[in-house]
């Protein structure tokens, strides 16, 4: 057994894999940026090495830095997590090189999966269905056209060395795929150093269902059930879930099978994942094989009671598998959300920043739930524009699909994040959808629910109606707070009324709060009644309430004549105001947002790369007018309607912020 490795990345798979060492008895080495000095991985390695600069070409993806690293630390084994040099065939040689192990496939292994033109040829020749497509490199974007119309229309261009959604583009058309290729050679070239591009055809209507492989150095191979990932924006994941709801045992034990056959082919060893798009009639295609560690490895875990960590590291130190295909049992449903720092109000663009406010839910685990949340962050730290924005992974489990999905919306209404924009609205959002909740959905979910993009949620009247009821008895505790002033006696304090005026989601509530020592009945004009009872008190963030026999999870903040009310996805400004407040408010005039519709604003934080339009020049809508990158991520803003360049305030290469006025219009 090892006694140090080293973890060769960041973040919450370097967390992860700590966690597991540590409980194996292993002592670890974290390596970090400039950017990372304060990280939350370096804090819990037992040591740590700097390597380099923000930038992850001139740290984290630099073979040499690292590798001075590991020979500095003398760790005799490297836990690569996923991204960065996970799937690098060199570094694993690099390693082998000085004598040090990988604690993942062989270095063949790596090569000829990692690059999925190769691997398609391997997976034929080893009888695992494939997608029809270009096997060859393409060379420039001519000769792109010329193969998407030869496969015809739609087309996925992806880069060869590519993962995690970077540098993949769907093209419906010649001028999509111009466009396209360009960006997926950047996209390829910045994040894995490989501007290597090729072109396969899209599978309408599909599913995104990989089965999870296991094997050691003896020839053994297992297969542990599948995850469905099919709720994907960008082609990145955002939901995924253990087992999947679409598939039978008849279909699983084939994907299983080609998956082992696949791993056997190229003499696998480690964990690995082999990715299939499976349409609506259960025929699946081989998409790719991960030779690493997936992001959402967890729920995977949750449904087999297997570490995968621990599994590489006992595979690493040349152990048998202890366990056989027989052994595995799909136990309960697990569910993973993807916890990012993208705003899903200004298109998911990426967000930066402090993180003022940091509270995941309670973590738990008994026979009827689990909530496990894997993190890399903590309140105070930065979000940095250099790196992915996953921020946690927040996976629920329970003996079945409905009451995991249960789970996970109270545990996402515990969630609590502040001081930048991020997807939990989103997440929420997700989870209460009739799409969602039947399992029949499909990679084009997101595309085709959120269409116009993400707007918040619209609750129903009844839920309406509650959170007015809360917002009425929180207040009067609000009111009750405020009025005693230290230094008044009681006899002076004033009396809080019971007749309030509530405003929230557009409608108005007139209601009286008869409230006693367990909470309070809040009684409307038709004379209804709803009874409230909860344990928020002022200055709690955190609400955990009970309106009539529904609980309900709020988050809290308190604002100049109301509330701000975020719960199941719904982001609420609720008023409540005296009769005679809520009278004198008529006569107040609202305030106008600046008019910023003849400006090009940033959205996002991040580096001007390109700028598509000159002085002078009249675009039309839709047009590209430059190009941002931000998070590894290249996004290319377009004119919303016709008008004239006026002047152009940025240049190629300059740093920008969120709503920096880039270009002006006539």
């Amino acid at each position: 057994m090892f006694n140090k490795i080293l973890i060769a990345n960041r973040g919450e798979i370097a967390c992860r894999v700590i966690k597991t060492a540590k409980q194996m008895g292993i002592k670890t080495v974290a390596v970090f940026s400039d950017a990372d000095r304060n990280a939350l991985h370096v804090q819990m390695a037992d040591e740590a090495v700097n390597i380099g600069p923000p930038p992850a070409n001139q740290s984290y993806i630099d073979i040499e830095k690292v590798i001075s690293a590991v020979k500095k630390s003398n760790a005799q084994a490297v836990h690569p997590g996923y991204g960065f040099l996970s799937e690098n065939a060199k570094f694993a040689k690099s390693l082998s090189d000085i004598g040090v192990t990988f604690i993942g496939p062989p270095e063949n292994a790596i090569e000829s999966m990692g690059d999925k033109i190769t691997s398609k040829k391997i997976a034929q020749e080893a009888g695992v269905n494939t997608v029809p497509g270009y096997m060859g490199v393409i060379k420039d974007e001519d000769e792109a056209l010329s193969i998407s119309e030869k496969i015809g229309y739609p087309v996925m261009i992806k880069a060869s060395a590519g993962g995690g959604g970077k540098g993949m583009r769907i093209a419906w058309n010649d001028s999509e795929v111009k466009e396209g290729f360009q960006s997926s050679k950047n996209e390829a070239a910045s994040s894995f150093g490989d501007d290597r591009i090729f072109i396969e055809k899209f599978v309408t209507q599909p599913r995104h269902i990989e089965i999870q492989v296991l094997a050691d150095t003896k020839g053994n191979c297992i297969y542990l059930g599948e995850r469905e990932c099919s709720i994907q924006r960008r082609n990145q994941k955002v939901v995924e879930e253990a087992p999947s709801s679409f598939l039978d045992e008849k279909t699983r034990r084939k994907m299983g099978e080609q998956a082992c056959n696949l791993a056997k082919a190229v003499g696998y060893s480690s964990a690995g994942t082999v990715e299939f798009i499976v349409d609506k009639d259960k025929n699946f295609y081989f998409l790719e094989m991960n030779t690493r560690l997936q992001v959402e490895h967890p729920v995977t875990e949750l449904i087999t009671g297997i570490d995968l960590v621990e599994q590489m590291i006992l595979v690493a130190t040349g152990k048998p598998l202890s366990i056989t295909q027989k052994d595995i049992k799909l136990i309960g449903w697990a569910i993973e959300s993807r916890l990012y720092a993208e705003d899903p109000y200004r298109n998911f663009l990426p967000s930066i920043g402090r993180l003022t406010r940091y509270r995941p839910p309670a973590e738990i685990k008994n026979k009827h739930s689990i909530v496990r949340n894997d993190t890399g962050v903590y309140e105070g730290g930065e979000i940095s524009m250099y790196y992915d924005p996953m921020i946690a992974k927040l996976c629920t489990w329970a003996p079945d699909r409905a009451k995991a999905i249960e789970q996970m919306r109270i545990a996402l209404d515990r969630f609590e994040v502040e001081g930048i924009g991020h997807n939990l609205p989103f997440l929420s959002a997700v989870m209460d959808h009739k799409k969602f909740i039947s399992g029949k959905i499909t990679t084009a979910f997101i595309a085709e629910e959120y269409s116009e993009g993400f707007n918040g949620v619209d609750l129903n009247d009844d839920e309406i109606t509650d959170l007015a009821a809360c917002a009425a008895a929180m207040n009067r505790v609000a009111e009750i707070r405020r009025t005693k002033i230290s230094g008044r006696m009681d006899n002076h304090e004033r009396r809080v009324g019971d007749d309030w005026v509530v405003q929230i989601a557009g409608k108005v509530f007139l209601v009286n709060v008869l409230a006693d020592t367990a909470g309070a009945n809040v009684i409307f004009e038709d004379e209804t009644s709803i009874r409230i009872s909860g344990d928020w008190l002022p200055g709690k963030k955190l609400a955990n309430m009970t309106a009539g026999d529904k609980n309900l999870v709020i988050k809290i903040n308190k604002t100049t004549g109301g509330f701000r009310m975020r719960t199941r996805g719904a982001d609420l400004k609720v008023l409540v105001r005296t009769p005679r407040q809520a009278e004198l408010s008529k006569h107040m005039q609202e305030k106008l947002p600046p008019d910023t519709s003849k400006m090009l604003l940033c959205p996002m934080p991040g580096l001007l790369v390109k700028i598509d339009v000159e002085l002078g020049q009249e675009v039309q809508a839709g047009q590209p007018l430059c190009t941002v990158e931000a998070m590894k991520m290249e996004n290319i803003l377009r004119a919303e309607r016709k008008g004239v360049v006026a002047k152009i305030n940025s240049s190629v290469g300059d740093s920008l912020a969120v709503d920096d006025i880039i270009l002006e219009f006539g």
